[in-house]
């Protein structure tokens, strides 16, 4: 790990030393910044997400923090003492520092599960319509007459084709959160 203060983080976010920065922070397995500022820490998210294409999280439980959790792609705020500036600008909330292992692990391997699993079924269900608009152009000798009225396309993406998401996104969990937290690596399986 590499730790580093905001002292020296300032003399680093320059343009001259950012690259080889960036090289010895991609050979650490984490890097804590301490004593930094505001601004810092947001230049210093922005720099990993634009340089190394990184997808960032950002945490953090006070006002100071506000600004590298708006530039981060994924912001929590935890909610304590100093205050809830921070829980305000964020994508998440969670109460103490210990939940953001199941937020991450548990609540992100399902929710990544239930987006990948809704792509394919909203590909499954275009392609089953078009493939009917396809079959139907041979019948009617590709004169261009509708097939449907508007409505029954409304009713079609409305109520026909929402319920399978509805309930699927509601009630599945393809791992209990028992085992995915027993098994970090699981989350890295799933991408």
């Amino acid at each position: 790990g590499l730790v580093i203060d905001g002292r020296t983080l300032e003399h680093v976010l320059h343009d001259s030393l950012q690259n080889t920065f960036l090289e010895l922070t991609e050979k650490c397995r984490a890097v804590v910044c301490c004593q930094a500022t505001p601004l810092q820490k947001s230049v210093l998210v922005r720099l990993v997400r634009n340089k190394l294409k990184a997808m960032t999280l950002a945490v953090g439980d006070g006002a100071n923090d506000v600004s590298m959790i708006q530039v981060a792609d994924i912001g929590v705020g935890i909610s304590g003492q100093e205050g809830m500036q921070a829980v305000m600008a964020s994508d998440f909330a969670i109460s103490q520092f210990r939940h953001l292992r199941k937020l991450l692990l548990v609540h992100g391997h399902w929710c990544y599960t239930r987006l990948t699993n809704m792509v394919l079924y909203f590909f499954y269900k275009n392609v089953a319509y078009v493939n009917l608009l396809f079959w139907y152009q041979f019948f009617c000798g590709f004169s261009g007459t509708s097939m449907t009225d508007y409505w029954i396309l409304i009713l079609f993406n409305l109520l026909f084709t929402s319920v399978p998401p509805l309930v699927y996104g509601v009630l599945d969990k393809d791992v209990s959160a028992e085992i995915l937290l027993q098994l970090p690596q699981l989350y890295m399986t799933s991408q």
